[in-house]
C-alpha cells in the first residue's frame, strides 16, 4: 500500500482527538479541525484535500484569526521543535537574510493596516517575491484582503495535509 494511503488509512481510523490534533498542525483553527475530522473516512487523499479546503473557506473570520495566530511572521525564523514550526521553516527557506529587515518593516505596516499577521503560502518563493506580494497586498481593501487571506490559508493547509500524508509536494 502506498505511503499516502497508509497514512490516510491511519488518519481515517484515528480517534477523534488524535485526528483533530493532526489537523491542527495543518490549520490551527479548532472549527477547521472539528469539521474535517467529522467528515471521515475520506479513503482518498483528494477527498481529504478538497474537504480541508472547503472547511478553510467556510471558516468564520474569528476562526481564521485563530489559525493566523499560529503562523509566524514572514521572514522571522519560526521557533519551536513541533511539526508546524518545522514546516514553517521549510516553507520560508527562500527568504534571504538581506530581505528579512524589509519584510519586518512590511509586516508591521500590514499588521497596522489589517490587524493580523501577513499570510502567504511561502513555499517555493524567494524573499524578494514574498516582499513584492506583501507590498502589493497593502493596497487591498480589507474585504478583498480577507478573501486573499482565506485563499493563502487554504493553500498552506493543502500543502501541509500533503506533508501529513507523507507526500512531498
Amino acid at each position: 500500500m502506498p505511503e499516502t494511503l497508509t497514512a490516510l488509512t491511519r488518519f481515517d481510523a484515528a480517534p477523534d482527538a488524535e485526528a483533530r490534533r493532526l489537523l491542527l498542525s495543518c490549520c490551527a483553527s479548532r472549527a477547521f479541525a472539528a469539521a474535517v475530522a467529522a467528515g471521515r473516512p475520506y479513503r482518498d487523499p483528494e477527498r481529504l484535500l478538497d474537504a480541508a479546503e472547503a472547511a478553510v473557506r467556510a471558516l468564520d473570520w474569528p476562526d481564521v484569526l485563530e489559525a493566523l495566530a499560529a503562523h509566524p511572521r514572514i521572514g522571522e525564523r519560526p521557533a519551536g521543535a513541533g511539526r508546524e514550526a518545522a514546516w514553517s521553516r521549510q516553507e520560508q527557506a527562500g527568504v534571504e537574510e538581506g530581505t528579512r529587515r524589509e519584510l519586518a518593516e512590511g509586516n508591521r505596516a500590514y499588521e497596522d493596516r489589517f490587524g493580523h499577521v501577513y499570510l502567504v503560502c511561502a513555499a517555493g518563493l524567494t524573499g524578494a517575491e514574498l516582499l513584492a506580494r506583501l507590498r502589493g497586498r497593502l493596497g487591498n481593501e480589507p474585504e478583498a484582503e480577507w478573501a486573499v487571506v482565506r485563499g493563502e490559508l487554504a493553500a498552506i493547509t493543502r500543502l501541509r495535509i500533503r506533508k501529513l500524508l507523507g507526500e512531498t509536494p
